[in-house]
């Protein structure tokens, strides 16, 4: 028959097992932390390296060959199929007969007037 444990050595034994646990539970801890931290800081550069958005936009037409609108570049309205445009283009888009988005006007903060 086998020598029981005593009872100081059971609870020394429990120790070490809940110290093994309780190890490896913080090792997990640490590794999602640094998991997330990794992900926090790369979101961050991605939007660090992110190109400014264009000061001007112009909204194309189902079949890209026509524009329908020019748009200042944060409108909320401005359609899937827009693309950033420098300021001359947005003026000489305007001046050929593009229209001017009627939300965010960009016929205005050109100082474009038609004549």
């Amino acid at each position: 028959m086998e020598p029981s444990l005593s009872r100081l050595e059971a609870l020394r034994f429990t120790r070490r097992i809940v110290e093994e646990q309780a190890a490896r539970q913080l090792a997990d801890i640490d590794r999602w932390i640094a998991g997330e931290e990794r992900r926090e800081r790369e979101q961050r550069q991605g939007e660090e390296a992110r190109p400014a958005p264009p000061e001007w936009l112009l909204e194309l037409g189902l079949n890209r060959n026509h524009a329908v609108y020019v748009h200042v570049g944060g409108c909320w309205n401005k359609g899937k199929r827009s693309r950033g445009v420098d300021e001359a283009e947005a003026r000489r888009r305007l001046a050929d007969g593009v229209p001017a988005c009627p939300h965010c006007r960009p016929d205005s903060r050109l100082g474009y007037l038609e004549g």
